[in-house]
């Protein structure tokens, strides 16, 4: 898919002001939107009669802290077409003070898990989320560990594990 195609240049008519850039690498188009549209404008793309993207094969987040960004993370969802055999990656971004987006997971059941993921590892609140809990940190874990500002040695999570030694062979 180009950015120059009839369904990108559709929807940068329909969703205007809420469209910030549209990027395109490798035959892949970015579209960044405002985050307060995000579900309209995947409720769209998903239902759109001439290319529907109606399968969400991932959804992640980027941290961008130290980076030079509008906000400090991204959500980030890749959208696939059955029907053209094509992609679409869609960057909504989120602010660190109010750090929370839609829940797509009425779209995409998929969603379900991966917005926990991204809820346990970044700390991405996902509004109306059926089940929003973490998937694979401890329930009682502080803190989101794929945060850039998270220490890289932890938090004194694994100093109460005991220490092992390897005895040599005699």
């Amino acid at each position: 898919m180009k950015s120059s195609d009839p369904v990108v240049t559709r929807f940068k008519e329909r969703f205007g002001d809420e469209i910030l850039s549209v990027e395109e690498f490798r035959g892949q188009v970015a579209i960044s939107v405002k985050s307060a549209r995000v579900l309209d404008i995947l409720r769209a793309l998903r239902d759109d009669a001439e290319c529907p993207f109606d399968m969400l094969a991932d959804l992640t987040a980027v941290d961008y802290l130290r980076l030079d960004h509008p906000e400090r993370f991204a959500v980030v969802y890749q959208l696939y077409s059955l029907l053209r055999n094509e992609r679409i990656r869609i960057k909504a971004y989120v602010g660190e003070a109010r750090c929370e987006i839609e829940s797509a997971q009425a779209l995409w059941g998929d969603a379900n898990w991966l917005e926990r993921e991204v809820w346990d590892l970044y700390g991405i609140r996902f509004l109306n989320h059926p089940d929003l809990r973490r998937i694979l940190m401890p329930d009682n874990y502080t803190g989101h560990p794929l945060r850039k500002d998270y220490p890289l040695k932890g938090r004194g999570e694994r100093s109460n594990f005991p220490k092992y030694t390897v005895e040599e062979p005699s």
